[in-house]
């Protein structure tokens, strides 16, 4: 008996029983619609985190300036200034794997354009900022080496604040205060979206990093070369690790900081944040596809039954089969195809299910759903590999029947 015989003789002795064998069939439809919908929205989760690293750019480390103490109490990176703009040089001159180091000031303000006023960060930067941290222009220009050692008052916008001070109207060349300083819009940056911290990166002013010390800010003159942080980019195919070792000696080295101190300044690598965040997606996606995957489970134990119950139903069928010639291989055979048809046609249904699914959850509940191909004929190939598996026993059981003493059941 070849397969495509088998199946037509499986799929009369289904429609035999149709509401059973839908029933059946069920478990293996959730299943693998259940295991194709989550893996969607695991693969959505992890493709979105790792958008959001590199929207901060590729290929980072970021430096921030050591933390002081008030009352016994440790604050914050950031809150000491001990990293400065010579810093940035150092690294980008002595450090083989640096592509580019940009140091910059951050703060925020009150920016007022006619009776329109947002509260956002302020960026003080240089010009090698734009490409340690890849952001291009959609419109203008950005500003130049010059404005920077001119203190110029020339601003870009981040797109959040250009919505809610210009809506559709163009900003270049109009005049918006920034805490009570005139700055001339040169510039519209492109639009960036959230980080992995959940922070608007597009809400945000880039100024001249002179202009935000001496006009912005209001850094003292003990700390006129100060800077908050350093955004290093490190080059493509360099060793993110050795990058940061290398770094982190040239600044010890320059800070003349002893063996015993510690560092007074931090290094955040991207890439690790990068992987951590990636492997806990993961995580996540395997977690929810292993719980996905115990309806299949269930459905296995469904198939089992409902064959069990169809080899004690046809018992008399079985004995007249083997005594017009059928062998037990034949038996054997004819119940394990029930089972394998049963539980195929339930994974091609729970496929369309978990498509529908993916596909719906991106709509009503606006998540990143990705369809991953491998998951798909995993989930597949395990509904098959169920309905063997389950449907061995009640075949084998089938297979071994006495012909006598089944023509003579009732």
């Amino acid at each position: 008996m070849n397969f495509l015989s088998g199946a037509r003789i499986a799929l009369r002795a289904l429609r035999v029983n149709a509401l059973r064998t839908i029933l059946t069939m069920l478990g293996i439809i959730i299943g693998v619609g259940a295991v194709i919908a989550m893996v969607s929205v695991g693969a959505g989760a992890q493709a979105r985190v790792a958008e959001q690293i590199q929207s901060l750019g590729s290929n980072m480390i970021i430096v921030l300036s050591g933390s002081t103490t008030s009352g016994g109490v440790r604050l914050g990176h950031g809150t000491q200034l001990t990293i400065t703009e010579e810093d940035a040089w150092t690294i980008a001159r002595e450090v083989p794997g640096v592509q580019t180091a940009a140091p910059s000031m951050r703060g925020s303000g009150q920016v007022v354009y006619s009776n329109l006023n947002w509260s956002t960060v302020l960026h003080g930067v240089t010009p090698e900022f734009f490409e340690a941290r890849e952001w291009g222009v959609v419109a203008g220009k950005p500003f130049t080496q010059e404005d920077v050692e001119g203190a110029t008052k020339v601003a870009l916008l981040g797109q959040t604040v250009t919505q809610n001070l210009f809506a559709d109207s163009d900003p270049l060349g109009h005049v918006i205060r920034i805490r009570k300083v005139p700055f001339t819009v040169i510039g519209v940056l492109d639009r960036k979206g959230q980080n992995t911290w959940g922070q608007d990166q597009d809400d945000t002013i880039l100024i001249p990093l002179s202009t935000a010390k001496k006009k912005v800010l209001g850094v003292s003159q003990a700390n006129a070369r100060s800077v908050g942080a350093i955004s290093v980019k490190v080059r493509a195919g360099a060793d993110m690790k050795e990058a940061e070792q290398q770094i982190r000696d040239v600044l010890r080295q320059r800070h003349r900081l002893q063996p015993y101190q510690d560092d007074d300044f931090w290094l955040r690598n991207l890439s690790e944040v990068l992987q951590t965040q990636e492997e806990a997606s993961r995580v996540l996606t395997m977690l929810l596809a292993a719980i996905a995957s115990v309806a299949l489970l269930v459905g296995g134990i469904g198939i089992m039954n409902i064959m069990l119950v169809s080899v004690t139903e046809r018992t008399r069928e079985i004995g007249l089969r083997m005594a017009v010639g059928a062998r037990r291989r034949d038996i054997l055979a004819q119940f394990l195809v029930e089972a394998l048809t049963l539980s195929l046609i339930g994974g091609l249904i729970g496929v369309g299910l978990g498509l529908a699914g993916s596909y719906g959850i991106a709509y009503f509940a606006e998540w990143r759903t990705l369809i991953q191909p491998d998951a798909i004929l995993l989930a597949f190939g395990f509904s098959g590999a169920v309905g063997i598996f389950f449907g061995f026993y009640p075949a084998r059981k089938a297979s071994r029947l006495d012909p006598i003493e089944a023509l003579r059941y009732a």
